[in-house]
């Protein structure tokens, strides 16, 4: 998600049309309000990560001794050029190059080795740039604020450099290892895909978890299926008109089922246009500034969904990438007994 540009951005890449009301089944813009004020941590003044201070050696030690050992599942996206990014937002879109090649070494020698050596060695060098929302990633808490705000009460004026945020950077996080839960609302409803523009609500996550067997705990990773991931190698139409969470859903998820990490497979978690009249992005706004947890954006979800794998041991860490407000995430799911 990005501020920068983001009314053009709805338009281009959302098509903010107005919707039929089956895909907007919570309550309506004009009844729902932001909330003003950003979180103040019950882990102390200091506390740059929020929720994640729920990952303790005990809660790691639980989830790894049920692992079962057998396959791995990759919840990562591939990157490649022309892959669905926020360049119409004004950032900039996934870019890869050679930097050598074994022909080239070749002729340029650029270490000044000789051409025998560089024939034998035959040296490739890549390079590749992006924005930091590209692919799978995992939000930082201070991607979005109030009023200048962040997560703690920690403040941009303070705290924002040239070089990024002093304070909350992706850098912060510790290893993300926790017991993951997968809720396959796409399934749950009969469908490979959720309609354009749906709007996941509490009840569907109700539904969804009865029919799986399975209740959600403090300290979990939550995952969202919507099916959109299908269209991953189609750029446009995965960004137009994702389906996405309602911010009660996001409520439920958080304060009753104590999620610590939130995640889905589209675009941006939450769907568009918002629900809410006086915020944009609502849920990013609840979920990193309120609530402390981070938000886990373009995830791979559909083999586990077909291998109905709904609890499982998660795996991850975004790179260090300091004052940063997200990073790419290499996440894998271990099946528990």
């Amino acid at each position: 998600m990005n501020i920068r540009k983001f009314t053009t951005a709805l338009g281009l890449l959302l098509a903010a049309t107005a919707l039929p009301s089956a895909a907007h089944p919570s309550a309506t813009a004009e009844s729902l309000r932001s909330g003003q004020q950003v979180g103040v941590s019950p882990w102390g003044p200091n506390d740059e990560i929020g929720r994640l201070n729920l990952i303790t050696e005990a809660s790691r030690a639980a989830i790894l001794s049920r692992v079962s050992g057998g396959k791995v599942y990759d919840l990562a996206t591939d990157y490649y050029v022309g892959m669905p990014s926020w360049q119409d937002a004004g950032d900039p879109h996934y870019q890869f190059w050679m930097t050598h090649t074994p022909q080239g070494t070749v002729i340029d020698d650029p270490m000044g080795v000789g051409e025998t050596m560089n024939i034998t060695r035959s040296y490739t060098g890549t390079a590749f740039s992006m924005y930091s929302h590209t692919g799978t990633h995992i939000d930082a808490l201070n991607h979005f604020g109030i009023h200048g705000k962040i997560w703690n009460g920690f403040e941009a004026s303070k705290h924002l450099g040239d070089r990024g945020w002093k304070v909350t950077g992706i850098e912060k996080f510790p290893p993300l290892v926790a017991r993951g839960i997968l809720i396959d609302v796409a399934g749950a409803k009969g469908v490979d895909m959720l309609p354009d523009s749906y709007r996941v609500t509490r009840q569907d996550l109700q539904d969804a978890l009865r029919r799986q067997k399975v209740s959600l705990q403090q300290g979990d990773i939550v995952l969202i299926r919507t099916g959109r991931m299908q269209l991953f190698n189609q750029p446009k139409a995965y960004m137009a008109n994702p389906p996405g969470m309602g911010l009660d859903a996001a409520r439920f998820l958080v304060e009753d089922g104590g999620a610590m990490i939130v995640g889905a497979d589209n675009l941006s978690f939450e769907t568009f246009p918002s629900e809410v009249a006086d915020d944009y992005v609502p849920l990013h706004t609840y979920l990193l500034a309120q609530q402390g947890a981070p938000i886990i954006e373009l995830i791979a979800l559909d083999e586990l969904a077909r291998d109905k794998v709904y609890e499982f041991a998660f795996i991850g860490g975004p790179l260090k990438i300091r004052g940063g407000d997200a990073a790419p995430l290499r996440p894998i799911a271990l099946p528990v007994r």
